[in-house]
């Protein structure tokens, strides 16, 4: 388990030089690579923790061929069209949405009574009063926030949101999510801070991905110590 953990998290920190590894080893396969982990990030209530933010950044830079310096010598690469990887990831995590939204619908209201084992309860929890704060809009702001991201559709199907009005906030949310991150990475890639600091950046966009969650988190401390 230990060695696992060390593993994951090696692969988030240099990401860049195991996507490029990738794209090395398996070429246009990589394609499929990607669209299952962006899909099984969005659509698996079991696996919020999986990459997503600087995964899209990550193959961005791939795709704009910004080698990393870890890897400049010694991989020659085979970089991805930025087209198709923005196309294909958009119908990975709309995808990942439908069938986040189609399991909470299934499980219903049961999910908030029985406490499933690998369903964590109290993201349920913080995700449903995100819910209660912003609406609909939920959809799109989650997008932007690791975990809310992946329990969000779910507990609109558990909530009964209308399809039609759930499928609006979803593609506005997941092209807003996968052009701005995979761009992000396209463009900015190829700055010589960001190729030599690849792993800072991965933390800041990791941090700054989790700000308003943290944020949230303090503000609810501090209502309650207030109210005690």
């Amino acid at each position: 388990m230990i060695e696992f953990l060390k593993n994951f998290i090696d692969i988030i920190l240099h990401i860049d030089i195991h996507l490029f590894n990738w794209v090395s080893e398996y070429h246009t396969w990589t394609y499929l690579i990607l669209f299952a982990i962006i899909f099984m990030e969005t659509g698996l209530v079991v696996t919020p923790f999986l990459p997503g933010d600087s995964l899209l950044f990550a193959a961005g830079m791939v795709a704009a061929g910004n080698m990393p310096a870890a890897t400049a010598a010694a991989t020659t690469g085979h970089p991805l069209s930025i087209v198709i990887l923005i196309l294909l990831l958009i119908c990975a995590a709309f995808g990942g949405d439908n069938t986040n939204y189609a399991v909470g619908r299934l499980l219903g209201k049961t999910v908030y009574e029985k406490n499933y084992r690998l369903i964590r309860r109290d993201y349920l929890d913080r995700t449903h009063a995100f819910y209660e704060k912003h609406g609909g809009k939920t959809l799109i702001i989650a997008r932007f926030m690791p975990i809310i991201r992946t329990f969000a559709p779910f507990v609109a199907g558990v909530g009964t949101m209308r399809y039609l009005r759930f499928i609006s906030f979803s593609i506005i949310g997941n092209v807003l999510w996968v052009v701005s991150f995979s761009l992000a990475g396209y463009f900015f890639g190829n700055i010589p801070f960001v190729k030599h600091n690849f792993t800072l950046v991965i933390l800041g966009i990791i941090f700054i991905s989790l700000m308003p969650m943290i944020i949230a988190v303090i503000k609810n401390l501090l209502s309650k110590k207030s109210a005690g």
